[in-house]
């Protein structure tokens, strides 16, 4: 009597199974490293845009102030960020940006406001 040859033994599904799981302990901490990237990208984008907002209101004011009201500048955060506007004043202002997903913060400063954590530029976005 002939034997059916048709199929997997158990041996090589279980090799199978453990090569799967090899490439997916390997593959999903790249993909943490990749969506803390794009966090970081996130806070750092919704910045530039405060940057943007607050020069165009300075503008719009005969060049007398700054503001830190985010509805009269008509800025909006990303989905997960929170964007803190302090030190304001008509000589300058500065921001810290945190996300939901990390536990990096980025920040910036203009003008005459006190370097804001770890900005140390005046107009240059750095995060940690």
């Amino acid at each position: 009597m002939l034997r059916s040859t048709k199929g997997f033994t158990l041996i090589e599904l279980l090799i199978v199974v453990v090569i799967i799981g090899i490439l997916a302990a390997i593959a999903i901490p790249k993909f943490a490293n990749t969506r803390e990237k794009a966090y970081v990208s996130s806070m750092k984008s919704d910045l530039r845009n405060l940057m943007t907002s607050e020069e165009i209101y300075y503008s719009d004011n005969n060049n007398f102030t700054y503001t830190s009201n985010e509805t009269t500048l008509g800025f909006v955060e990303s989905s997960g960020v929170s964007v803190a506007i302090s030190n304001v004043s008509s000589t300058g202002w500065s921001a810290v940006a945190t996300h939901s997903g990390t536990a990096k913060t980025c920040g910036v400063y203009w003008g005459g406001s006190p370097a804001q954590a770890p900005a140390t530029q005046p107009g240059v976005v750095a995060c940690t």
